[in-house]
């Protein structure tokens, strides 16, 4: 019986999977059909020019339109400078269809090549790329819209870890660098695209004016606490800085929340909802935990601040010249062996961005057992790690390289529940110390009471015994 549910569920997961590729296979004929009679109206071409492509498709993304189009016209093998109806249709249909991370990522890097060689990219290529996510990202932020004083320095720290002062790289280069460092920051541009690909029409056919901002589309961009990224505790990390790290560290970082159940709506629903969940996300919630600016930097302040926060966590360590983040998947500890999940990771955020290290069992905290290294450690090898904070917290090596520690933050990046039993756990801890310190003693007690030793030896050794 458990063998034919299994066929059974198989079955219906492959149907569902076959919908949701005819779904996409369909959903840009319409688009494309009110593209060319709007290209005919205005422009007298019969086709899709890239005047009505950018004015009813993108309109508040330009840049993006225009290197869209330019891509559909050469895969497309257009010889003029319109794309015929069936052409525009079966080029969009196979952008919609890809599912390939790699395909994806490499679909949109070659959007943004040289225009004199369509296989090498470019830095300020590049840049232009990472600007469009970061700005559709920002356009969606459930918040509102958002901007970040610090893009150009965390663009930069992109491009500076891709090309390494060289001027051109190869497409395939860049892409593999995307895969390895931050392959999700292209998924925000490829979710819109689709997304009006296959909406767009509704507007276009309404007459209604809009600003083509994708309503309803939600883009994993974790959300901070608002003021936090304003307020001196939040300099380190601004919400540029946020966003990068969101498409780099393991999803479990930014894991969103669960969807809402779903509402039985008869068949094809499924499907439906399946494809709603590939173009929309509901972001995380990232809290700061502890800023040294505002807390005092110590290795006391930092454990009071972080411990007992069961969920995901970065430490930000930053020094003049650099800034590391640690990423730690699950609550702090203090042992002397090296712990972690496979989603413990080591990344450079400035001057140059780079993953350095994920592996498990990459970390280590220990203030105060004797006879093992004193301090945080994060890398895999225990006899030379990547990252050394000394017990004092003042001071840190990267990669063997010494610099003195500037300040230190730790955001949570669980649920709002982590952060509420964590600040629970705190409030218990200060009972529990009141208690303690309140506790009376008995003169029976007293007598065998180590403090009346301690006080005996000091040269008090005279004491009111009239009670007893």
């Amino acid at each position: 019986m458990d063998r034919w549910k299994v066929v059974v569920n198989d079955l219906r997961f492959t149907i569902v999977g076959i919908q949701v590729r005819q779904v996409r296979k369909t959903t840009a004929a319409p688009t494309c059909k009110l593209l060319v009679q709007r290209s005919q109206k205005e422009d007298g071409v019969n086709g899709v020019t890239e005047n009505c492509f950018t004015k009813y498709l993108f309109p508040m993304y330009p840049d993006l339109a225009r290197h869209f189009f330019k891509y559909l016209h050469k895969t497309g093998k257009c010889k003029n400078k319109h794309i015929n109806l069936s052409t525009f249709k079966q080029q969009c249909e196979r952008i919609m269809a890809m599912l390939d991370d790699n395909a994806i990522i490499e679909a949109y890097v070659r959007m943004f090549t040289s225009d004199s060689d369509e296989s090498i990219v470019t830095p300020d290529g590049l840049k232009n790329l990472l600007y469009i996510s970061y700005k559709l990202s920002m356009d969606h932020y459930p918040e509102g819209p958002q901007t970040c004083l610090m893009i150009n320095k965390t663009l930069s720290a992109v491009i500076n870890g891709c090309f390494n002062k060289k001027d051109t790289h190869s497409v395939g280069f860049v892409v593999r660098w995307l895969g390895e460092h931050c392959h999700r920051l292209i998924f925000p541009v490829h979710r819109y695209c689709v997304h009006m690909l296959a909406t767009r029409h509704r507007d276009i056919e309404a007459h209604v004016e809009s600003n083509g901002s994708g309503a309803g589309l939600e883009l994993a961009t974790p959300v901070l606490e608002r003021g936090a990224w304003h307020a001196g505790s939040g300099a380190l990390l601004p919400v540029s800085a946020a966003w990068l790290l969101a498409a780099t560290a393991p999803p479990v970082y930014s894991r969103p929340a669960k969807p809402p159940p779903a509402q039985h709506t008869g068949g094809g629903s499924a499907a439906a909802l399946w494809l709603a969940r590939l173009v929309c996300a509901v972001p995380s919630h990232w809290a700061p935990l502890y800023a040294s600016r505002e807390h005092g930097l110590g290795a006391n302040r930092f454990l009071h601040h972080t411990l007992a926060y069961r969920g995901p966590t970065l430490v930000v360590v930053a020094a003049e010249e650099i800034t590391a983040v640690i990423a730690c998947p699950q609550e702090w500890k203090e042992t002397h062996q090296y712990w972690g999940g496979p989603d413990c990771a080591l990344i450079q955020l400035y001057p140059t961005f780079a993953v350095i290290e994920q592996a498990p069992k990459m970390l280590y905290l220990n203030t105060s057992i004797r006879g093992y290294p004193r301090g945080l450690r994060a890398g895999s090898d225990p006899r030379k790690p990547l990252l050394c904070v000394n017990d004092d917290f003042d001071s840190f090596t990267f990669q063997g390289v010494p610099y003195t520690i500037q300040a230190i933050e730790v955001w949570g990046c669980g649920d709002q529940t982590s952060r509420e039993n964590q600040l629970e756990v705190k409030k218990w801890q200060v009972r529990e110390a009141e208690r303690q310190r309140n506790v009376k003693l008995s003169a029976a007690d007293w007598i065998e009471h180590p403090d009346r030793y301690l006080l005996e030896l000091a040269g008090r050794p005279q004491y009111n015994t009239s009670a007893s």
